[in-house]
């Protein structure tokens, strides 16, 4: 695979353990992963990340604690109605996730306040293991460019689109993803960046859909 080939393996979500990366998914809304990273770095230093640990923090408390990560209020209530769900439902255990029928428990993860697609659907590949396709920004733009979904295409059109045409494995929608996002950083950006894709041999002397 070119993409492979340039960037090698991603080895994406980083995180410790699956309640760690869930809290990064909640922390990088609306910011770049470097702020969320801080954020993380100041609950681990304080040995905070564990679903008990969270959920028994005063909100205001935790919101000081994830400041770095930007509108930290909102992200602090939106991490205690994860965590207080994880625990309510799985007793804060992600293997138990591995048994719920995925589109139950999508639905059940998309009812938490805060969480939309994209946030429940990193938790799911990433820390649960299960295969869904993040169909983010990235991956839209860099599909819709190489005419394989529509340029105006939702997250919920693009989604369903992947997981149809990709073999229903968490290992290959895990590096997928990752790659699409390094080469939407690197070359598939707004004003796209052509010359030296590794992708550039797709677009066959076409101009890129923008």
């Amino acid at each position: 695979m070119a993409l492979l080939d340039r960037y090698g393996r991603q080895r994406w979500w980083p995180g410790r353990t699956p309640y760690e990366i869930s809290v990064g998914a909640v922390l990088t809304q609306h910011t770049a992963w470097v702020n969320a990273a801080r954020a993380i770095a100041a609950l681990r230093t304080r040995r905070l990340l564990t679903p008990k640990r969270v959920a028994a923090l005063p909100e205001g408390e935790l919101a000081r604690v994830i400041r770095p990560a930007g509108t930290y209020r909102l992200k602090a209530r939106r991490l205690l109605a994860l965590t207080r769900w994880l625990l309510e439902r799985y007793g804060g255990k992600f293997d138990r996730m591995g048994e719920v029928a995925l589109p139950s428990l999508r639905s059940s993860l998309l009812a938490i306040p805060g969480l939309g697609p994209e946030t429940a659907d990193a938790i799911l590949l990433y820390a649960v293991g299960r295969p869904v396709f993040v169909a983010d920004v990235y991956a839209r733009r860099v599909l819709a460019r190489h005419r394989l979904i529509g340029p105006q295409a939702a997250y919920e059109e693009a989604r369903p689109w992947l997981e149809a045409h990709l073999p229903s494995d968490p290992a290959l929608f895990n590096e997928l993803h990752a790659l699409l996002v390094a080469v939407g950083k690197s070359h598939c950006r707004t004003v796209p960046r052509c010359e030296e894709c590794p992708l550039r041999w797709d677009l066959r002397g076409r101009r890129p859909a923008t």
